[in-house]
């Protein structure tokens, strides 16, 4: 998080928060973990939600990014926020 430029910085690993790419689902009790998966991508979006509407920038990044196109997405956000 950087609290002067109000961006709030998230690193979603690929299985947790269910990437595009990367997601898999799995086979033992795979009812509890659709269910399981469902709710942590609906946390993850009400949480934007919560702190758009509280004035912030929200950046997400998944971990299959390498670092630096990771920063530079960070970077950007930051200076867009400072210079708004």
């Amino acid at each position: 998080m950087f609290p002067r430029a109000k961006v709030a910085v998230f690193v979603d690993g690929c299985f947790w928060h269910s990437c595009p790419e990367h997601a898999t689902s799995p086979k033992a009790n795979a009812a509890w973990w659709a269910d399981k998966l469902a709710r942590n991508v609906a946390r993850d979006r009400q949480t934007d939600a919560d702190l758009r509407t509280a004035g912030w920038s929200v950046v997400r990044v998944w971990e299959h990014q390498s670092a630096s196109d990771a920063a530079d997405t960070i970077e950007a956000a930051l200076w867009d926020a400072l210079s708004s």
